[in-house]
């Protein structure tokens, strides 16, 4: 006999199936104990918690949290065997997420899991070691704090203008922002736009919602507020800042191809127009923007947290290169210089950051939103792209989480509810982000901190102050306004010269040029097996990537020589000290590493020692992350040794055994030089969607934009549909051109199928950027769904025998049909009750006992049921139970359900059965 694939039951299915958006709500019972398959076909059964749904739409992929899944910053993934499947919608309740399947992927779905910036949500690990984590011995002060307050008073106002309206997204965006500006500074002053991340977007009392707009009754989350402690410190030392809202965007994003960046950028730089407006003309301004000092737009800082440091990072790159007029926002000239970012735990979906654009990132150690801390890509990934003369620098702040960086998001704070997003098991607390860790910060030590580094870079990016540079650029300096927060640092760039960079075609020996996304073991960086993650190898979209590279050290004696050589000698000249990005397991101690380089005559000389400690790490910290180690220059320079042309780097182990791993090595001297943007070429790929057709074959090409100045290099990735692996290809790329070439055929047929998803993704590697990073052809499928029927297979039996009907359709289909029934009444006579069926049956499905006994319409039952593809037909069946009871015949009625209200259907199915007493 064949049966159903998959048949579902409980309230719980309902709610996966009916939170098709956020803030849709079909059933309010409580979530329960487990869903379960009832039987499966030999393709195997899906993990506890996924099921795949569908019905005369295309097949999704739904999975289930037993525990709300708070709305955040990072993107939740479905996973298949590592590779990514896509990311999937939320549904209101915060527990159920579903995701549209090709025909090809629905059929080969192994390994599932659910990640979350690096974090897996379907399973809860442990950390493993519980032993208490000590924070590091603290640094040297700088001579200059920039946490301290200004001289000026401040005056805070908001303004809110005319909503705006932002491609690809249905309900107008708001235009609101809170002022925090200096009182009596004297002319211009440089301006500071902060901009927040995703987060809840409107609450009433304890409840919170991703709608947009609110519903009635329901206030917008204030986020935007919650940056007031930075704005104070800011003003106070002269500058004026704003903070804008993006509630909006936040409620909408959840469709965007690249999680709403581009509308953010919109919204910024609709502000920044605006300001620049009000500049020029001050009498139309805002009240309180008239009571401010004038802004001096020449001189912009902007300040992202989450997306919303993504989307700040997108306003820098379309402020230099303009983004395609039918994907953005804003129309207008570009009046302003944005001169730095400030990206705290942010979000890097596209990983492609602006390289021209000095930047400090901030890399909360305790986040549990986007707990990879891919954040650090806005580093990594600017090496080789432009000339290198911008400071990127990142902040490891230990002990710091994600929410608290905002007020508005912080307990005991915020007019909203919200939480500390690294939610700690009390039985397993965590050794270095539980709440009573010696290395966990409080919430005002963190964003005390916070306000420190934002105003560093305000300082060193608006006011051009080289003297807080030691702060963010890897010199080991620490502010004391940010204690008792132990703050390190490590950066790429400014005149950071010449070096050894592992993306640049060296050779290796000793060691392993490791791979920073990898699914083999023996290719990748770090094995997955360890406890914990880098930040340096946040994966991307692809299951591996090609470029991306880390020297790998292992040693078991010490002596142990690792050589790195390059391709063509390296010049040091001019530059005061070797600078070493270096990382070492968290949580290990003592490693050393002696450090020598040899000419191209043969000559080699040894610069001095590293020292390196690994950070307090748990496995379920990103704390694989490079310190910068500096050696003086200064024994090459007493002899013959020519430091115009290095040809290899050694590292010597004088440790018994351990591990590091190198990211690069620079030549460094101190300054800040200033940075103008290179014209560079930006690249932009669109998406089509293009009608199947009844017949023959038709190519389409993936749309692209080439714009800007030059010509320069890309990596550009496609994705086999069928398969999810990914094939990639370098392509230079030059305005106007078509050097990214992606033809795609579809062959037409009449048989009903899913729509299919043929993407491209494309990465800058040098010399171009890159906005828009995926898109595609859509093959939408355009055939009728089949009809879908129900016949008696055995409607009236007797006790102990099974009921049963055939669920058939008109035509076999490429695509897993589904429906889902649920118990009524029969409308007449006696009704089944749980005690009439297999309790096996009824625990399977349902979840519950037959005790005590009621009406299996009063049981809350609810069957799924999935035709899957090729075939026409399933079998129902439900198992009755012979007794010794003398009783009438008993019916049951089971009606089809409409799969995004959940209420009966009109004119659905129905499957009606009598069983008779045995006796």
């Amino acid at each position: 006999m064949v049966r159903a694939r998959h048949i579902w039951v409980t309230a719980a299915a309902l709610l996966a199936v009916a939170g098709a958006s956020p803030g849709a709500a079909v059933a309010q019972g409580r979530p329960p104990a487990h869903t379960a398959e009832l039987v499966a076909s030999g393709e195997g059964t899906l993990p506890p918690g996924w099921r795949i749904a569908g019905g005369r739409s295309q097949a999704q992929l739904v999975w289930r949290s037993d525990r709300p899944v708070p709305m955040g910053d990072a993107r939740v993934e479905f996973r298949s065997d590592g590779r990514l499947l896509g990311v999937p919608q939320s549904s209101g309740d915060g527990h159920s997420f579903r995701l549209p399947l090709d025909g090809q992927r629905a059929g080969d779905l192994h390994g599932l899991q659910v990640w979350s910036g690096g974090r897996r949500l379907d399973s809860r690990r442990t950390t493993g070691d519980t032993s208490a984590a000590e924070p590091p011995a603290p640094l040297s002060a700088n001579p200059v704090d920039p946490g301290k307050p200004g001289s000026y008073r401040t005056r805070t106002g908001e303004y809110s203008l005319t909503s705006v309206k932002l491609p690809g997204l249905s309900a107008p965006v708001e235009m609101r922002g809170v002022v925090v500006a200096p009182v009596g500074a004297p002319g211009e002053r440089p301006l500071a736009l902060f901009l927040h991340g995703r987060h809840y977007t409107c609450y009433q009392g304890k409840q919170t919602s991703g709608d947009w707009p609110c519903k009635t009754g329901w206030k917008p989350v204030p986020s935007h507020r919650g940056y007031l402690r930075d704005q104070q410190l800011l003003a106070s030392q002269g500058y004026v800042t704003v903070s804008i809202s993006a509630d909006g965007i936040n409620g909408q994003d959840f469709a965007a191809e690249d999680g709403g960046a581009q509308a953010r950028s919109s919204l910024v730089r609709l502000h920044l127009a605006r300001w620049a407006d009000w500049a020029a003309h001050p009498e139309t301004a805002p009240a309180v923007v008239r009571r401010s000092p004038r802004a001096d737009v020449s001189r912009v800082l902007l300040v992202g947290h989450s997306r919303g440091g993504e989307g700040v990072n997108r306003a820098a790159l379309d402020s230099l290169y303009p983004p395609p007029a039918d994907q953005d926002g804003y129309h207008g000239p570009v009046r302003w210089s944005v001169r730095g970012m400030v990206l705290i735990g942010p979000t890097v979906f596209g990983q492609n950051p602006v390289p021209d654009v000095p930047s400090v990132t901030v890399l909360p150690g305790c986040d549990g939103d986007v707990s990879d801390l891919q954040g650090e890509v806005y580093v990594d990934g600017t090496r080789a792209v432009s000339d290198g003369s911008a400071l990127h620098s990142a902040v490891y702040v230990i002990g710091a989480d994600h929410n608290f960086f905002n007020s508005e998001w912080t307990p005991g704070r915020s007019a909203a509810p919200s939480e500390d997003d690294f939610s700690d098991d009390p039985q397993h607390p965590d050794p270095v982000c539980g709440k009573r860790a010696a290395t966990r910060l409080t919430a005002d030590q963190q964003h005390r901190a916070g306000s420190t580094y934002i105003a560093a870079a305000a300082r060193l990016f608006l006011a051009g102050d080289d003297r807080v540079r030691p702060l963010l650029d890897g010199s080991g300096k620490r502010a004391p306004s940010a204690d008792p927060a132990r703050v390190l640092s490590h950066a790429v760039g400014a005149r950071r010269g010449a070096g050894f960079l592992p993306d640049g075609g060296v050779s290796v020996t000793g060691a392993r040029l490791c791979d920073a996304v990898n699914p083999s073991p023996g290719e990748a960086c770090l094995d997955r097996r360890a406890a914990g993650a880098s930040p340096h190898f946040a994966p991307w979209e692809t299951d591996r990537e090609t470029g991306r590279h880390t020297i790998a050290l292992r040693w078991t004696r010490t002596g142990a020589l690792a050589r790195v050589s390059t391709s063509h000698p390296v010049s040091l000249k001019g530059s005061e000290a070797l600078a070493l990005r270096l990382f070492v397991p968290p949580n290990s101690r003592g490693t050393q590493l002696d450090v020598s380089l040899t000419d191209t005559a043969g000559r080699k000389v040894t610069l001095g020692r590293v020292r390196a400690d690994g950070l307090p790490g748990s496995g379920r910290t990103a704390s694989y992350w490079a310190r910068e180690f500096r050696v003086p220059l200064t024994a090459a320079t007493r002899g013959r040794f020519a430091l115009g042309s290095v040809k290899s780097l050694e590292l010597t182990s004088r440790s018994a055994a351990g591990q590091a791993w190198l990211m690069d090595a620079w030549g460094w001297r101190p300054g800040t030089p200033a940075v103008r943007a290179a014209a560079l070429p930006r690249v932009d790929i669109g998406r089509m969607t293009v009608a199947e057709g009844d017949s023959g074959v038709r190519t389409y090409r993936v749309p692209v934009q080439v714009t800007g100045h030059g010509s320069g290099q890309v990596r550009v990735y496609v994705v086999d549909p069928a398969t999810g692996t990914a094939k990639d290809r370098l392509v230079t790329v030059r305005p106007g051109g078509h050097d990214i070439d992606v033809p795609v055929e579809v062959k037409g047929n009449t048989r009903y199928g899913p729509d299919v998803s043929h993407d491209v993704l494309v990465k800058a590697v040098h010399g171009a950027v890159v906005g828009s990073y995926r898109g595609g052809i859509t093959v939408h499928d355009d055939d009728p769904a089949p009809t879908m029927t129900v016949t008696p297979v055995a409607d009236r039996v007797t006790e102990g025998k099974s009921l049963t009907w055939r669920l058939s359709l008109s035509q076999a289909v490429d695509v897993g049909m589904s429906a889902m029934f649920t118990a009524v009444p029969p409308g007449t006579g006696p009704e089944l009750s749980t005690k009439d069926v297999s309790a096996r049956w009824l625990q399977e499905t349902a979840g519950v006992k037959p005790d005590p006994e009621r009406p299996l319409s009063k049981a809350g039952i609810y069957l799924w049921v999935d035709v899957p593809a090729g075939k026409t037909s399933v079998d129902i069946t439900v198992p009755t139970v012979k007794d010794k009871v003398k009783e009438p015949a008993e019916s049951v009625r089971f009606q089809q359900t409409d799969m995004n209200t959940g209420e009966p259907k009109d004119g659905g199915l129905v499957l009606t059965g009598s069983v008779l007493d045995a006796s």
